[in-house]
This record gives structure tokens, C-alpha cells and sequence, in this order.
């Protein structure tokens, strides 16, 4: 996001689901992700996916973390309750580490578009800050509905594709005396290659919210409750430049149901 970095998720995917070079980035950049996102680094985990997390999808059965990185969500849902969590990620990388901490969870390195898994396997599906990561937006849709049961759960967090669309952020205009909240192009379909930290570039894939609500509703999913969170007190507390924008949310949370 402009004027910001972008709240940062797994690295899910894999060739086929991702731009072009996006997985050697994931695998280049791992240690990077472990050490800003992971074991109560970032407050906007702390104090806001996490909460989500556990009041979207409270335990049951069985679920999936897909785009798992080094597994703190699929520890969360273990930790929680949830009878059998499973992993799946694209990067060697994440997944060893993944694999190290333990947990319970259990990690499969997999496409998110290719799921080796039955169908109606899971009573629950995580995906967090993954699909603007990745391109075939329709095939791991196809997926995640294939493999939910009837009545099963889908947690979706994304960066905001409206008001953290390319090119957006806060603008104080000295010369005008003026500040706003600027939305870059919102309406195409583009990746963008953006520099989330020192030598750090990771691609995104902007696509509008309309894009993955219809994608999402084609395939037997039906939205029961949205958020769209402020920017959490930690987090504002480390980005003080951020406080004057801190009623424009940088996350966005879909709770579907699999009809």
C-alpha cells in the first residue's frame, strides 16, 4: 500500500497460481516474513487477524490453513481445538520452519489451485493475505469449494482492494492545505511489483472486491458477515505517519458459508 507496507500474509501459490517469479521471491524472502510477521512481531496479527481467526472459525472437525507460511494460524487453530488443521503452502522454505515449531498441525506442500485432497474434506478453509498474491483466482476458488463440506466455514482476510488498491495512501498537501486519503486504480486487473521493505519486492495482484465476491458466489460459497477493521492501536503506535488515516482500514475479512 502507498505511503505504508502492505499487511504482509503466507506465501500461498505456487507456479500456475502465481505471477511470474513470485515463487522465488517467497522462497528468497522467507526468513524476512519469519522474522517481521511471525511470534507476535506484528501487532496487526496480534491484535487483529488473530481475533478474527478465532471468532470466524471456532473448532470443529477439520480445517485447512491455505497459503500457511510458517504455520502461526494453523498453531493458532491446533491450539484452539480443532481436531485435525493441515497446512498447505507453496514454499519449501516456510513449510521446514513450519514443520520445526510444531504445533499439531500437520503441512503439505501443495498449488492451492490443484488441492490433494477429497472432496467435502474440511469443515473449515483459512486464507489469509494470500489471494492477492496469486493470479487463477477461479481455479483455487474451484478448490476451496471443492473441498469445504456443505455448511463449512470460509475465513478470508485480504490487504483492502479498495482503499489499498496500487497507487493509494495518504496525501498532506502542504501547498493546498488539504489532506486526504488518495484511491489508486481500483477497477483493473494488474500486478504490481512493490517494495515492502529494504530489498524486500513481492508481487500483488490488485483485482476489484466485486472480482472476488462474484468468483467466490460462483462456486457455492455464500458471504454471512464482512469486516473491515481500523488500523489497530499497536500498529498505529509503530507508524505514527499512519494515525491521521486511521479510519481508512488496510484489512478486509469475508466469512462465507458453503451452501
Amino acid at each position: 500500500m502507498a505511503g505504508s507496507a502492505r499487511v504482509d500474509g503466507g506465501a500461498g501459490g505456487a507456479p500456475g497460481t502465481e505471477p511470474a517469479g513470485a515463487g522465488d521471491a517467497w522462497e528468497r524472502h522467507a526468513g524476512w516474513w519469519q522474522a517481521h510477521f511471525t511470534a507476535g512481531a506484528d501487532p496487526e496479527y496480534t491484535e487483529q487477524i488473530e481475533p478474527l481467526v478465532d471468532a470466524w472459525l471456532p473448532p470443529g472437525d477439520a480445517v485447512a490453513d491455505l497459503g500457511c507460511g510458517e504455520g502461526q494460524l494453523a498453531r493458532r487453530l491446533a491450539a484452539a481445538g480443532w481436531r485435525s488443521v493441515v497446512g498447505v503452502d507453496a514454499s519449501a522454505a516456510q513449510l521446514h520452519t513450519a514443520r520445526r515449531r510444531g504445533g499439531g498441525p500437520r503441512y503439505v506442500r501443495a498449488s492451492l489451485g490443484v488441492l490433494p485432497f477429497p472432496a467435502a474434506t474440511f469443515d473449515g478453509v483459512l486464507v489469509c493475505l494470500v489471494l492477492e498474491h496469486v493470479t487463477d483466482l477461479g481455479d483455487v476458488a474451484v478448490e476451496i469449494g471443492r473441498v469445504l463440506r456443505p455448511g463449512g466455514r470460509f475465513v478470508l482476510l485480504l490487504n483492502h482492494p479498495l482503499l489499498q488498491a496500487p497507487g493509494s495512501g495518504w496525501v498532506d498537501d502542504h501547498i493546498l492545505g488539504e489532506q486526504y486519503w488518495r484511491v489508486g486504480g481500483y477497477l483493473g486487473e494488474h500486478v504490481v511489483s512493490e517494495e515492502v521493505a529494504p530489498g524486500v519486492r513481492l508481487p500483488f495482484v490488485h483485482r476489484p472486491l466485486s472480482v472476488y465476491v462474484n468468483t467466490l458466489t460462483e462456486v457455492g460459497l455464500r458471504i454471512e458477515e464482512m469486516a473491515e477493521p481500523p488500523p489497530p492501536p499497536g500498529f498505529l503506535a509503530r507508524a505514527p505517519e499512519y494515525e491521521a488515516a486511521a479510519e481508512f482500514p488496510r484489512l478486509l475479512g469475508l466469512r462465507l458459508v458453503r451452501c
